[in-house]
């Protein structure tokens, strides 16, 4: 709804209000072409594996994989807009945050975006709407993007362009190998979409098809953000959903749930490297163990969670020392999820700050909630990044 302003009130280029409000949408906007700048550069990475320095024409080459990745961010985040607006809670536009390709890391260009509300939600309701329209309106971008690039795919030849020995019995020997996990959705797309004898890259070679990297990525923030716990756009859902005491419970169980895939990741990791440890194993382990006494501290008054969790440390204690006896690896965890939810438990937090409002939401929204679950669980991959020496 447009302001009312007075007929006796005009506001001037130097009124303050306008002269921020300029200056926010010269940010908003610079923040948009700066992230497009680097998903471009990330792009052209994916498709190359080289570090650059790249000529104009191959760096147009970035564009597919920038346009489709900033239209899934764009679609996730002004659904939350357009939800505020609808149920006139302030909020600014988003703010992309760009992240420049970075030698030997794994990089998509962007570390997402985010919209601030600047006014209070005061209603159950309001707050569903605005947690839940993000996560499905880049849900949906995610399919049409991977849609396209299911009924896109290119010949064979597309990728002996990139690689010319990838059907050599020595390709991919001596070197590092990086895989994308697999998801139920992105496995369903192969079902529906690759038939008979029709080429399609393995998960080791899917981030140098764009439409395909970027809608597995899309998959994969929704599952992320999609995580019932704290302010999270699954917190938002899963509090209004359940109340408050039993979005805690839930909450709680995703963090253990995700910690024990992450500690699964940490034993891969440490078993791969025995006897010969260095200062990153060192540090995982630092890590896992700050973050699971952190963890019994949160839970210590709750028995069953406290006894779920040692008895989770026990089995993960026995794996690593039944893997390095039989000699074996099961790639079944990673660490990124430890990673994630010691962000969730020390800066977001497990509980969500309370809504006053006791009024139970309406079946269609419950329904929409339950719907916005299901994604989560058909979208999620334990090990989304799978790393291996040839």
């Amino acid at each position: 709804m447009p302001e009312d302003y007075s007929d006796t009130y005009e506001r001037h280029e130097t009124d303050p209000a306008v002269s921020k409000e300029k200056k926010n949408y010269i940010l908003h906007v610079g923040l948009f072409i700066i992230t497009f700048i680097t998903c471009t550069f990330a792009g052209a990475q994916w498709i190359s594996v080289k570090e650059g320095p790249y000529e104009l024409s191959f760096l147009l080459k970035g564009l597919p994989y920038s346009i489709s990745l900033m239209f899934i961010i764009s679609c996730h985040e002004f659904g939350h807009y357009f939800a505020a607006r609808y149920h006139r809670v302030k909020a600014t536009l988003p703010y992309y945050i760009p992240f420049p390709p970075i030698p030997m890391f794994i990089n998509f260009g962007t570390m997402g975006a985010v919209i601030r509300t600047k006014s209070p939600i005061y209603s159950k309701k309001a707050m569903f709407d605005i947690g839940i329209a993000g996560p499905l309106a880049g849900f949906v971008a995610s399919l049409v993007v991977l849609f396209y690039g299911f009924t896109h795919v290119p010949g064979v030849n597309y990728l002996l362009a990139i690689h010319p020995d990838y059907f050599s019995p020595s390709y991919g020997k001596n070197a590092i190998d990086l895989a994308f996990g697999n998801t139920l959705l992105f496995s369903l797309f192969k079902i529906l979409f690759i038939h008979g004898s029709q080429f399609f890259p393995p998960m080791s070679e899917i981030y140098h098809y764009p439409y395909l990297c970027v809608g597995w990525f899309g998959l994969f923030v929704t599952a992320m953000n999609m995580l019932p716990v704290g302010q999270l756009d699954g917190g938002h859902i899963a509090y209004t959903m359940f109340g408050e005491k039993k979005h805690y419970n839930v909450a709680l169980s995703s963090i253990i749930i995700i910690t024990t895939i992450g500690l699964l990741g940490i034993v891969e990791t440490e078993v791969s490297s025995f006897p010969h440890f260095d200062w990153s194993d060192g540090l995982a382990l630092a890590l896992s163990i700050f973050f699971i006494v952190k963890l019994f501290q949160e839970v210590k008054e709750n028995k069953i969670a406290f006894v779920s969790i040692a008895v989770i440390i026990v089995s993960m204690i026995i794996l690593a020392l039944t893997e390095v006896r039989l000699h074996f690896q099961s790639n079944a965890g990673w660490i990124g999820w430890l990673v994630w939810a010691t962000l969730l438990l020390f800066v977001i937090k497990l509980r969500h700050p309370v809504v006053p409002d006791d009024r139970e939401l309406d079946s269609k929204r419950m329904a929409l909630g339950y719907l916005s679950f299901f994604i989560l669980v058909i979208s999620f991959s334990p090990t989304p990044f799978l790393i291996s020496a040839g």
